[in-house]
């Protein structure tokens, strides 16, 4: 299969603007003869769906939430980034563009990541115009701080809720389009897969999660916005009902999956209490810009916090990396924090665990200033922790949090499965081995209100579409294989419950596929998997029935989901003999414990493709090529 980037030739400057002015356009009369369908409603789902309805285009949107302003978008807390140099501090489109490739550790496209920063400064005049209520300076300004990996201050905020402010601000705009009639909404709706027909993706097969029936819904594109796949973890801080079973059945069904072991492990989380523990919870990564990373200079130091004097800690962060300090990118921060703990200067029970500590900022600042600030996230770790952190530092350790791989994308959004495209953290595109924070709301609005509706256009113009309907025998064949897979599971009736399963993969992908990776464990994951998916599919007990609500048989279809995306995952940590970004291999790392990449033979994107049931998947690959940003040794020193 070959990998077909369509990546626009010229100066790196005019290809995104030129590349819409050559893309077929759709007559505005002929649009609304065109269904397309919209899988996920959070920030890239919801903001695509309100903008091709607009458009014209009829659109059905799904979500498996009550609403479309529960996606997973809200649970977003620090801010979206754009190169808007509103402070005046020496920031431009080019500097979030370097900032962006470097910060995913050179393994991103060069072309897709400029686009991004030409089109963040757009995104927030939309923001605003929607009336999303930014933070301002007393003058009336929009205010910015900073975020890990930059030196400048290009993050727009409200308070901790940012991706709660964006979501209903797109969420407005989607209900005006429901309210019009231009987009049929459909919540509490499960897709469970693809319909393929001619190559061409013209369809899904979904499950209403209330009645339990199954149905299929056929359009002329798919566009999937469904979020990463953390929850392979078990432990993460996604929403519990965040899974992988929409991009992971379209992979399935022929799209090739891009990087799947670029994930993220987000350093301030607060550390996990206990192993009944379902879930784990953000601190967000604006917090450091006030509070400073600590842990006691000695080992097995167990005083209170503030009975360690000042001389007796070491601030790990500003000594490592004092050009960016506390503002280190996540995946060099989160190393950081672990190593001390290893080290058994860790802090809390277990000692996974180092402090941040806001007491330089309440001193310089007042706490009145700090609780504008950061109000609903003192807030919010109080009432976890029973600790109040304006008195003590909070206690934060690395948790997953986000997935840089997903489904392989051209430079239109368009997975390997012609008309279904993939936008927002469902696919691979934009940030390389490693995020920066706040760059996905900016990725996810980038796709689906600005980039999306230009490139679909091109793909509905330029395809021939024959006509179909629910007879078709492949809309048959695949409605019968989701509902044989749904009674497959029921009729097991084993003895172990879905969770069981679930908290079983999760500790092994953590311990084997997690912050450090071997390839001694990764060998180990790829053997213990299948036996684990086989039990599952011999002794997993999922009880009531398919013809009601039913959170065990969801759970279970998305755990056997993870079963397969795991082994995928450390397939693709163990083949990429380098350290990248989040993708950390302890057998390649520098003298001092930094990755150490391997450019001459690691320098693609790793797309695979599925071969089936008892198969190993098969690796292609996408060269990664830099002519503007010049491959570096990545240092925050």
């Amino acid at each position: 299969m070959d990998l077909i980037s369509r990546i626009p030739t010229g100066p790196i400057r005019d290809k995104w603007d030129r590349h819409r002015f050559e893309l077929k356009l759709v007559n505005p009369a002929n649009k609304r003869k065109y269904t397309i369908l919209v899988v996920g409603s959070g920030l890239a789902g919801g903001s695509a769906a309100a903008t091709l309805s607009e458009l014209g285009y009829n659109v059905k949107c799904f979500c498996f939430q009550d609403s479309p302003r529960r996606a997973h978008s809200i649970a977003a807390q620090g801010g979206i980034n754009a190169a808007k140099n509103y402070p005046n501090d020496g920031d431009s489109i080019w500097r979030l563009f370097y900032d962006t490739v470097k910060g995913g550790d050179f393994r991103a496209r060069e072309a897709n990541v400029y686009r991004l920063a030409q089109i963040s400064v757009n995104i927030i005049d939309q923001c605003v115009a929607q009336g999303v209520p930014f933070a301002r300076e007393y003058g009336g300004l929009l205010a910015n701080r900073s975020f890990g990996g930059a030196q400048v201050s290009r993050t727009f905020y409200a308070r901790g809720q940012t991706g709660q402010q964006l979501l209903l601000g797109a969420y407005q705009a989607l209900e005006k389009e429901i309210a019009k009639g231009g987009v049929t909404m459909f919540p509490r709706t499960e897709m469970l897969d693809v319909i393929v027909i001619g190559g061409q993706a013209r369809g899904i097969v979904v499950r209403d999660m209330v009645t339990g029936k199954v149905s299929s819904h056929l359009g002329d594109a798919v566009v999937l916005g469904t979020g990463g796949y953390g929850n392979v973890f078990y432990l993460s801080t996604n929403a519990k009902g965040s899974n992988a079973t929409a991009i992971w059945r379209a992979h399935k069904r022929g799209a090739l999956f891009g990087n799947p072991c670029y994930t993220q492990i987000h350093p301030t989380c607060i550390p996990a209490s206990g192993e009944y523990q379902s879930k784990l919870t953000l601190m967000s990564e604006s917090l450091r810009n006030d509070g400073r990373v600590w842990v006691p200079k000695k080992k097995g130091d167990h005083r209170a916090p503030n009975e360690i004097p000042e001389n007796e800690r070491d601030y790990f962060l500003e000594r490592k990396y004092p050009s960016f300090g506390n503002l280190a990118p996540r995946d060099i921060a989160s190393r950081a924090a672990k190593e001390v703990c290893d080290e058994g200067r860790g802090v809390g029970p277990g000692g996974l665990g180092v402090y941040l500590d806001f007491a330089d900022a309440i001193k310089r600042l007042g706490e009145a200033r700090i609780r504008e600030r950061y109000g609903n996230l003192f807030e919010m770790y109080q009432r976890i922790t029973d600790e109040n952190p304006y008195k003590i530092p909070m206690r934060i350790y690395p948790a997953v949090h986000y997935t840089m791989g997903g489904l392989w994308v051209d430079y239109n959004l368009m997975s390997t499965i012609p008309g279904l495209f993939v936008i927002g953290e469902a696919n691979f595109s934009d940030h390389g081995a490693n995020r920066l924070g706040a760059s996905a709301l900016m990725q996810g609005l980038a796709d689906g209100y600005f980039i999306l509706p230009y490139t679909i256009g091109d793909y509905l113009a330029t395809s021939r579409f024959d006509r179909v309907d629910a007879g078709h025998a492949e809309v048959g064949q695949v409605e019968r294989a989701v509902d044989q897979r749904v009674r497959t599971l029921l009729s097991i009736n084993g003895k172990r419950t879905v969770d069981s399963f679930h908290r079983e993969l999760g500790k092994l992908m953590w311990d084997k596929c997690g912050m450090a990776r071997r390839a001694e464990g990764l060998r180990e994951a790829i053997q213990r998997i299948p036996v684990l998916r086989e039990e599952f599919w011999r002794d997993v007990n999922v009880p009531g029935s398919d013809a009601e609500l039913n959170q065990a048989l969801e759970k279970a279809g998305r755990v056997a989901d993870f079963l397969e995306l795991g082994e995928l995952m450390c397939r693709d940590a163990l083949h990429r003999e380098e350290s990248c970004g989040g993708h950390f291999r302890e057998e390649h790392q520098t003298e001092d414990g930094e990755a150490k990449r391997d450019d001459e033979h690691f320098a693609y994107v790793a797309a695979w493709e599925w071969r089936g049931d008892g198969q190993e998947p098969c690796l292609h690959k996408e060269p990664l090529a830099f002519e503007n940003v010049k491959l570096a040794t990545r240092s925050y020193k």
